[in-house]
C-alpha cells in the first residue's frame, strides 16, 4: 500500500460521477485504446498512447494541441488495485520517454516532492461509480496554472468515452 505522503486538502482533487459501472469507468481509464480519445483537454487530440498497465509498467502518451503542438507525458504504475485504485507517477517527457522539465514546453509546473498520482474508483450503487483524481500538485498552483480546468475538460472527455462504451455492455 502506498502511503499518500500529503495531506489530500493541499493537493489538487477531481471527482466525477459517472452513470455507468465502475468497470466501465475502469476501463475507459486505463486502456490505451480510450485513452486516447480523451488524453488532454478540450480540443486536445492524443495521436500515441502505449500503456503497460502493470506495477512497475510504464506509459507514454501524446498530447496535440489545436494548433499541432505536441506535449508528451511518461509515468510508471506504483499500486494497482482492480477497479478500486491506480497510484502512479507523471512526469514530462520528450517522445521517448524520457523525463524533461516542464519549462521544455513552456510550462510552470509545481509538484509535491515524493507525491503520486492516486486515481480512485467507487462504485456507488444503481450503475454509478465515483472517480476521484488526487494529482501531485498544490490545488492552489492546479487552479492558477489551468490544470484544474484542464483535468475537469479530460473527465468531461471520459464521461463520453464511457457513455460510448455503456451500450455495448
Amino acid at each position: 500500500m502506498t502511503d499518500i505522503t500529503v495531506n489530500e486538502k493541499e493537493r489538487m482533487v477531481v471527482t466525477r460521477v459517472f452513470d455507468a459501472p465502475r468497470e466501465l469507468v475502469w476501463k475507459a481509464w486505463t486502456d490505451p485504446k480510450y485513452v486516447m480519445q480523451w488524453w488532454g483537454p478540450k480540443g486536445f487530440t492524443a495521436p500515441v498512447c502505449k500503456i503497460d498497465f502493470r506495477v512497475g509498467g510504464k506509459f507514454l502518451c501524446c498530447m496535440r494541441s489545436p494548433d499541432g503542438q505536441e506535449f508528451w507525458n511518461a509515468g510508471e504504475y506504483h499500486e494497482i488495485v482492480p477497479h478500486e485504485k491506480i497510484v502512479s507517477s507523471m512526469y514530462f517527457a520528450d517522445a521517448q520517454g524520457n523525463k524533461v522539465e516542464a519549462e521544455h514546453y513552456g510550462i510552470e509546473h509545481q509538484a509535491i516532492e515524493g507525491a503520486y498520482d492516486v486515481t480512485l474508483f467507487e462504485d456507488l450503487g444503481n450503475g454509478q461509480t465515483k472517480l476521484t483524481f488526487i494529482g501531485n500538485e498544490p490545488m492552489e498552483d492546479a487552479k492558477n496554472s489551468g490544470q484544474l480546468e484542464g483535468w475537469n475538460q479530460i473527465l468531461d472527455k471520459v464521461a463520453e468515452v464511457v457513455a460510448g462504451l455503456a451500450p455495448a455492455q
